[in-house]
This record gives C-alpha cells, sequence and structure tokens, in this order.
C-alpha cells in the first residue's frame, strides 16, 4: 500500500502494516456460501480468522473441522482450525480484538419485493459495540447504492473519529457460483470501493493479500451498482430468452437449435438458455434492490420488473406443458403422479434457495398431483410447511405418469429415465441428442 493518501496518519500505517506483515486479526460475519470461503482465503493467507455467526450449529461445525458449503473442503476447515488460523463463535465481544470486518450478512427481500435490511442492521448494531480506531469494516452482502454510506457509516462513526483518517469503510461485491470448477473466492477478481479514497486504497491493500486480482473503484455506490449490473444483465437476458421460448412454443420451434446456431456468431451475441424459473441467492432478487431504489427517485425500472415478471411466469408455463402432456395421454394432472427430477436451483450443487422447482411441485399439488422428487444433492425440502422426503429415481420414475426434468445434474444417468419413463418434460435440455415421443422439451 503506497502513503500518498495517509501517510501522516498513524492508525492508517498501523493498519496497513499489520495487514502487509499477516498480523492483522482478520473477522468475517455471516458464515455462508460467502463468507466461509472468504474466511478461509484468508486463513491460507496466514491472517489469523475469527468467523462469527448467530446459528450455533454453524459455530459447533466448523471448529469440528466439518464444512457445510460444497466449495468449501472440510480437509481444509479441519487444518486451519488446528493450526489455530481459523475459529468460529457467535460472541460478537471478538470483533474488540480484531483489525478488520467483513459483513457477509443475507439480504433478502420482502413480499412487496422491498429490501429488507434487517440482517445489515442487525450485524451493525452487534459491530458498532465493539467496534474502534483502526478498523476497517467491508460490507459484502449485496443491496442497494448508497447502503455503505446512508446506513452503515453512521452506525459505525464515533465522535472525533474520521472516516478515512480513524477507521476505513468499503464496500466489495460478493462474486460467488456455488460448484463452478473453475472460478472461486480466490480467483475471482474482486471490486472494492471506500468510503474515502483512503478507505479504497486499504480495502485493496485488504484483499489483495489473499486474493489474486483486486479491482478498486471510486466509491462505494460504484461498488455497490456494480453487482447490481452483473445480475440484472443476466436477469434480463434471461428474461428475453424464456420469453423467446414461449413463442417459440406456440410456433412449433426448438428454442434449444435455435440458441445453438445463433451462438456460432462470433461476434455481438452472447448466448443465455431458457428454464423453469430463476434460483438462487442472487438473480432473482438482487435486480429488484436496484429497481426499488430507483423507485425512491422516481424512475421506473421497466426492464427489470417486464424480466421479473417473465422469469416469474415460468413455473407456470411449465405446469400448464405437463399439463398439456398429460392431456394428449388422456390424463389430467389431478390424481396424476408426477416425479420431479432435481430441486437444487442449478445442476450440480446443493442449494434450493428461490428454486423453481419449489414453485413447480406447489402448484402441481394445488392441481391435484402426488408429487415425488429425487435429487443427489438434496435429501429433503420443505414445501408450503411441509417435508418431503426425496425418493429413488429408479423406482419413481416407472412408476410415476410424468417426470419433469428441473435440474440438469450432471451425474443422473438421462438415457436410462428416457427408457423408464412414460413421458418427460425436460426444461433443461437435459436430454440433448435424444429421440423419443416420449420427450416433451421445454
Amino acid at each position: 500500500m503506497t502513503q500518498t493518501t495517509c501517510s501522516a496518519v498513524r492508525p492508517c500505517e498501523a493498519l496497513a502494516d499489520k495487514i502487509a506483515t499477516r498480523t492483522a486479526r482478520v473477522g468475517i460475519v455471516g458464515l455462508g456460501y460467502v463468507g466461509l470461503p472468504l474466511a478461509v482465503e484468508f486463513a491460507k493467507a496466514g491472517f489469523f480468522v475469527t468467523g462469527i455467526d448467530v446459528i450455533e450449529s454453524k459455530i459447533a461445525r466448523i471448529n469440528a473441522g466439518d464444512s457445510y458449503v460444497q466449495d468449501v473442503a472440510s480437509s481444509d476447515i479441519e487444518a486451519l482450525v488446528n493450526s489455530g488460523k481459523l475459529r468460529a463463535t457467535t460472541d460478537f465481544a471478538a470483533i474488540s480484538e480484531l483489525d478488520t470486518i467483513n459483513i457477509c450478512v443475507p439480504t433478502p427481500l420482502r413480499k412487496t419485493k422491498d429490501p429488507d435490511m434487517s440482517y445489515i442492521v442487525s450485524a451493525c448494531q452487534e459491530i458498532a459495540r465493539y467496534f474502534h480506531p483502526g478498523m476497517l469494516a467491508i460490507l459484502e452482502s449485496t443491496t442497494y447504492p448508497g447502503t455503505t454510506e446512508e446506513v452503515v457509516l453512521p452506525m459505525l462513526s464515533r465522535p472525533g473519529l474520521e472516516v478515512g483518517r480513524d477507521f476505513f469503510l468499503c464496500f466489495s461485491p460478493e462474486r460467488v457460483d456455488p460448484g463452478n470448477p473453475h472460478y472461486q473466492t480466490r480467483n475471482i477478481p474482486k471490486v472494492v470501493g471506500g468510503i474515502t479514497a483512503a478507505c479504497t486504497e486499504m480495502g485493496a491493500h485488504f484483499y489483495s493479500q489473499a486474493l489474486d486480482h483486486v479491482v478498486p473503484v471510486n466509491s462505494t455506490q460504484v461498488a455497490e451498482m456494480v453487482k447490481l449490473l452483473e445480475n440484472t444483465f443476466r436477469m434480463i437476458n434471461i428474461g428475453l430468452v424464456n420469453e423467446l421460448a414461449v413463442m417459440c412454443d406456440r410456433m412449433g420451434i426448438n428454442i434449444w437449435e435455435v440458441i445453438d446456431a445463433a451462438a456460432t456468431k462470433p461476434f455481438g451475441f452472447m448466448p443465455f438458455y431458457p428454464g423453469p424459473g430463476l434460483g438462487g441467492h442472487c438473480i432473482p432478487i438482487d435486480p429488484f434492490y436496484l429497481s426499488w431504489k430507483t423507485r425512491q427517485s422516481g424512475i421506473e425500472a421497466r426492464f427489470i420488473e417486464l424480466a421479473g415478471y417473465i422469469n416469474g411466469q415460468m413455473p407456470h408455463f411449465v405446469v400448464e406443458k405437463v399439463q398439456n402432456a398429460l392431456n394428449q395421454c388422456g390424463k389430467a394432472v389431478k390424481g396424476s403422479s408426477i416425479h420431479i427430477l432435481g430441486v437444487a436451483y442449478k445442476r450440480d450443487i446443493e442449494d434450493v434457495r428461490e428454486s423453481p422447482a419449489l414453485d413447480i411441485i406447489h402448484l402441481l399439488q394445488r392441481r391435484g398431483a402426488t408429487v415425488t422428487f429425487s435429487d443427489p444433492y438434496v435429501p429433503s425440502i420443505r414445501i408450503e410447511g411441509q417435508t418431503m422426503m426425496a425418493t429413488d429415481a429408479d423406482s419413481a420414475v416407472p412408476e410415476s405418469d410424468c417426470a419433469v426434468v428441473i435440474t440438469d445434474h450432471q451425474n443422473v444417468d438421462y438415457a436410462r429415465i428416457v427408457s423408464q419413463a412414460k413421458l418427460v418434460i425436460d426444461t433443461r435440455n437435459a436430454l440433448r441428442g435424444m429421440k423419443s415421443e416420449k420427450i416433451i422439451r421445454l
């Protein structure tokens, strides 16, 4: 870290030196899909890391060397815990001994699609009790532009302490893609923006110790908007291709063949693919933070609202496909047995947050179907307060009137599924290249 911005200020020099020598004590609040991998990377880089979470079962598993996040190996946690580089606690008082704190808590939407800031506010209230001069705080939870400055800064400020001189505050958007074998926390470029230039410099200095590539930006608002742009881009393009899928269905055109052919263009086109709906912790949620914020300024986010509507209708479209396919076989959804193949929100992971499979199962049950599911990564799900246990596909598919591919896990034998099933609805093109009158594609 250069000394041009705050070389005359002792807290800046002291913290920068601690970070550079890996003697800074690092804290992570929120040990989920974002926080735990981040904690592991900093511990691997040689820092002493304290993870803080309010869920006691998570704390117990980490301290026992047991990972509950797919992209983090239990062997890594065990080695770091045994070496003393990583520990976990529910006690926020540990912050009094830390030099840095990253906030990685959930930011869901309310049913009205307004941002639920309660997790951020609750975390900051606890942090503020033990926050002290010379600390660096970084918010990573996805939120609307202005949150770091308008919500977090007032909660951490103290009379006589100046941000950028006596303490440092940044925003850095999490970029987690669960199950991605190529891009994980360490090698995904890390964007960071601070309240002041000194804050940005300190945040970039901090991340550069453990991550491969850091991208500083001029403000927290820019950094906050970066995350929303990334996921709004995906949401809108998925909405477009989902709308095209519905159009092609009406016209008897294979949307998958259309996309594959269009993707041969070497410029000006990026393929996106249709599906049964959006899932996960980012794409179905994050753009509505921007939509909400723009409404506060009297601006209507038309693309976001329209894409949200189209994507939200896809589970209903899938259920209609199931209904029509059964009708052609002389059956109705009511009284039929339907088996769902895959309930995670995307392939090869165990995460069911916002998964369209949950909506589809609920809609089918409301129409009177008996629904079962199988998923090699998900042993059980909750639907309308009821627990459903996974069943074995080999026994359930032959007994079902229809099988529906919702999540295209790669370790499923789809040729066997087609041979066993009476009827298969494929919403993910998992049966690419297979030909059978049993197959109905999205």
